[in-house]
């Protein structure tokens, strides 16, 4: 199971205060961050262990990541480290990464440059605007762009798979209706738009649509001249597939054991949820683009009403396009990204001007990419974003064997739980396994991510939630694993 764990990942905020420190000079910075890894959990009474990246990169078989830091509103520094793929060319702040769903938070400025322009209505019925296929939606109900983009519009489809090598790619049209070739179910409204927040790449993939409609050209030309061009982001591109020169010194996708993925990037259609290709220094160029619209600078690319409005946190802690985070000094924003072996992140704050871009080539990046915004957190200050501390108390010899077996989290996928000598390990990810912590006697924790099991009922089947914050993800026992 990948998804549950990869929105811990990018939701992983901890805002914790922050001793000031002194300014060092940059390669000094550069060797905190590369000394300072520490995990998201550490328990109390031990130290924080700190670790490098690339012993990191090493435990988390992640071939490459790619490395820039902003700092003052600028970019301070970039780097790569490792590989593309075996044999491949080693990365550098300029190699290719599937971005993942940071594509949303690009769409998402597209969407309200055009808005801007009074080419989009924010508040409109989509469905006047769609041409063709329209958006399912309740009787009486009707969906706005705002709604898409804050993920309240009540859509279904979580993320996308995407599509492997040799396999048929759908049109946006038919990933839309769920019709063959497509991998996903139908985009649908399936409860009353604006009540709750349910992240929906699908809900996405209809701005897709809608902005193809709107402007009558091709999605990804829009995307370069409303965005990329215009904040520098020259590297960047919405293509899927990439052409095959591009192709040959971008970082290759690796599973969690650190394989290639058989016939490499997977190809992605929905191109507004998940079809960028990009840089880290270009993700912080998108970043400073967006502070500056909001600090009111000329000549940015969204007036400052609308920055401050896609800026501002509403259910879920989310604005237009962006994860939001205000703090007693500052405000955050932030998005991360994951697609078939490829786990990014991206986080920016608006006062400081302070933010990290972190993107890798391996499906256990998510992790790598926490621990070094925890260590660019340490070496520049910043508000949040540290290790928090957990006690852990002893589990019941009973308590352990009724807890192992198989689980399924409806509609994001499964994990399970082991025997780990005394105590117990659990699996999120397929072939990777981590210690399981108690914190209570219905509580249990790991150190990875900030995210927690709770065990509510236990007859006739174990139920429980993932929790995270103020969101929830409910749990059942499926198949028991003999001890």
């Amino acid at each position: 199971m990948s998804t549950l764990i990869r929105v811990a990942y990018i939701m992983a905020l901890l805002p914790l205060p922050a001793a000031a420190q002194q300014a060092l000079p940059t390669p000094s910075k550069i060797a905190a961050v590369e000394r300072g890894l520490t995990p998201a959990v550490v328990l109390s009474g031990m130290p924080a262990p700190r670790r490098t990246i690339e012993a990191e990169m090493r435990r988390l078989n992640v071939p490459g990541v790619s490395v820039a830091v902003l700092h003052g509103g600028v970019v301070d520094w970039s780097k790569g480290y490792g590989v593309t793929r075996a044999g491949g060319t080693p990365i550098t702040p300029v190699t290719l990464f599937q971005a993942g769903s940071i594509s949303k938070a690009i769409t998402a400025l597209a969407a309200l440059r055009l808005v801007q322009q009074q080419r989009l209505t924010l508040d409109g019925d989509v469905n006047v605007q769609l041409r063709g296929w329209k958006l399912p939606t309740p009787p009486g109900e009707h969906v706005t762009l705002r709604e898409l983009l804050l993920h309240t519009a009540g859509t279904t489809v979580h993320g996308f798979p995407g599509y492997a090598s040799g396999v048929v790619v759908p049109s946006v049209d038919d990933v839309l209706a769920g019709r063959v070739p497509a991998n996903t179910k139908p985009v649908v409204v399936d409860t009353k738009p604006g009540t709750i927040w349910r992240y929906s790449g699908g809900g996405y993939t209809v701005i897709q649509k809608l902005i193809g409609d709107v402007t009558g050209r091709p999605f990804a030309h829009v995307l370069r001249d409303e965005v990329l061009h215009p904040a520098g982001m020259m590297r960047s591109i919405f293509a899927q597939p990439l052409d095959a020169v591009s192709l040959t010194t971008a970082a290759w996708p690796h599973d969690g054991a650190g394989k290639p993925v058989p016939g490499g990037p997977h190809t992605y259609p929905e191109l507004a949820a998940a079809g960028l290709w990009s840089t880290p220094t270009d993700l912080l160029r998108y970043a400073i683009a967006v502070r500056d619209s909001a600090r009111g600078k000329k000549h940015t690319i969204l007036e400052q009403p609308v920055a401050t409005e896609m800026l501002t946190p509403g259910k879920g802690g989310w604005g237009l396009g962006l994860e939001v985070h205000p703090t007693p000094a500052d405000r955050a924003f932030a998005h991360g990204g994951s697609n078939e072996g490829y786990e990014n992140f991206l986080v920016a704050y608006t006062g400081s001007g302070d933010g990290v871009a972190v993107m890798t080539n391996g499906a256990q990046g998510g992790e790598l990419g926490s621990e070094i915004t925890r260590s660019v957190a340490a070496a520049y200050g910043w508000p949040s974003y540290h290790s928090i501390e957990r006690a852990s108390i002893p589990i019941p010899a009973a308590t352990r064997a009724q807890l192992i077996g198989d689980y399924a989290i409806p509609e994001l996928g499964s994990f399970s739980i082991t025997g780990d000598g005394s105590g117990l390990a659990i699996s999120l990810k397929e072939g990777v396994s981590e210690p399981l912590y108690a914190s209570a006697p219905d509580t249990y924790f790991i150190l990875s991510t900030d995210l927690l099991l709770r065990v509510g009922r236990r007859e006739p089947k174990i139920t429980g939630q993932f929790v995270m914050g103020s969101f929830e993800w409910p749990f059942v026992k499926d198949t028991d694993i003999k001890p």
